[in-house]
């Protein structure tokens, strides 16, 4: 089957938002085998979306249009695909009661145009939104399926995997259970993994191999197909296996994780407390480990001593470290970790100080970052960076880092 994906949204062209719906599409369907050969976006414009409807229609089996599908007069993606195949709308009463049980649990009025939302295709197959008001559905034309989907990632997520999946399953016929198992990777680039995995990527039938780069970390997705759930695993083991014996240091965690939920998963298993130091992070790495919920389990406190000043009369760096070696070193990233763990009551610290840019700082370049972390080995740990990018990318990339090194750190003491 090969599928086009089409994104109606005029702030989709203007920039104002980030298509990630195709991007989840994309990878969603190469899981089932289907080939995505187009991907098109098109503003809100009748006439453009027939025009790019009609060629979709002319070289695709199935077609994935999302958004459009809200209250608005420039939401004409059901409007346009109705006269297309010559179908007229027909309120979906379903849909229609979910809407007006929403208004009525708010206690406000509902608009006449909220009712529109409740339209669907005559005909359609109509997929059911537990997360939103618009339904989507399935209508055909000739041989070809379209798939009507709403824009929001919220709420298009969680139909296509909980309404459309079953169908297009069925639709491929597929009778051989397909599995994925992503593995996660930081502090090797694209390029590098790619090389280095090269003869087995290029090798790949069953499982498949599928590198991805996403926010300065490198990804692979392990795909098998085979009827038995053991041979899945075994298959999928053997050649993570692979993968491993050449590129596992870089490895950190599998499917949805992140660096931090790993860091936050080992803490918490070995009971563990952390204090944090921030300068040039300006408090996000606390911020993020914050985020996740019991992260008081494992975090003690954490500081942001963004000036000389702080870091030496309220932190408590020596004076001397400062005169000798200047706040951008690794000499004040360790004296800042050891205070912070002081100060905390912490089994470990990390800190970091450096110079995010534009401008340098003490004669050091923009991206020159210094990590301290004290309490896991017997002596203090400095890592030195350098880094590249925008201030903003540096920031984010130092914390990974710091996250990185703690991790491999704390499996080296297991």
């Amino acid at each position: 089957m090969n599928a086009e994906l089409i994104s109606v949204g005029s702030e989709l062209l203007l920039g104002q938002i980030v298509n990630t719906n195709a991007a989840f599409l994309s990878q969603e369907l190469a899981v089932l085998g289907v080939n995505v050969y187009y991907q098109t976006t098109v503003g809100d414009n009748d006439k453009r979306l027939t025009t790019t409807l009609e060629q979709a229609v002319s070289r695709s089996d199935l077609i994935i249009l999302t958004g459009g599908l809200g209250p608005t007069k420039d939401d004409l993606t059901k409007e346009t695909v109705a006269a297309l195949v010559g179908k007229k709308l027909v309120h979906d009463e379903k849909s229609l009661h979910t809407i007006e049980a929403f208004f009525q649990k708010l206690n406000r009025p509902m608009s006449e145009n909220n009712r529109k939302q409740a339209l669907v295709i005559e005909g359609s197959q109509v997929l059911s939104n537990y997360y939103g008001m618009a339904p989507g559905m399935v209508v055909s034309t000739g041989n070809v399926k379209i798939v009507l989907l709403p824009g929001p990632p919220q709420e298009m997520k969680p139909m296509f995997t909980n309404e459309l999946l079953p169908l297009l399953s069925n639709m491929l016929g597929e009778k051989t259970p397909i599995t994925s198992r992503v593995l996660r990777f930081f502090g090797i680039g694209e390029s590098q993994l790619e090389t280095d995995l090269l003869d087995l990527i290029e090798a790949q039938t069953n499982p498949t191999i599928a590198p991805l780069a996403n926010e300065g970390e490198v990804t692979l997705r392990l795909t098998v197909k085979h009827s038995d759930t053991s041979e899945q695993k075994r298959l999928l083991d053997e050649t993570e296996k692979k993968i491993t014996s050449r590129v596992g240091q870089y490895l950190y965690g599998y499917d949805d994780t992140s660096l931090m939920e790993q860091l936050f998963l080992h803490l918490q298993e070995k009971n563990c407390t952390i204090a944090t130091a921030e300068s040039f992070t300006g408090g996000k790495f606390s911020a993020m480990l914050t985020s996740i919920s019991g992260a008081s389990s494992v975090f003690q406190g954490g500081m942001v001593s963004y000036s000389t000043d702080v870091k030496e009369n309220v932190l408590g760096v020596s004076n001397d470290v400062i005169k000798q070696h200047g706040v951008v070193s690794h000499y004040c990233a360790v004296e800042m970790a050891k205070c912070a763990k002081e100060q905390f009551s912490s089994d470990i610290a990390i800190s970091f100080t450096g110079v995010a840019g534009p401008s340098e700082q003490e004669g050091k370049e923009p991206g020159t970052i210094f990590i301290g972390v004290v309490g896991l080995t017997p002596e203090p740990l400095h890592f030195d960076l350098r880094l590249a990018g925008s201030r903003e990318a540096i920031r984010d990339r130092a914390i990974k880092y710091g996250c990185f090194y703690l991790l491999n750190e704390m499996k080296k003491v297991e």
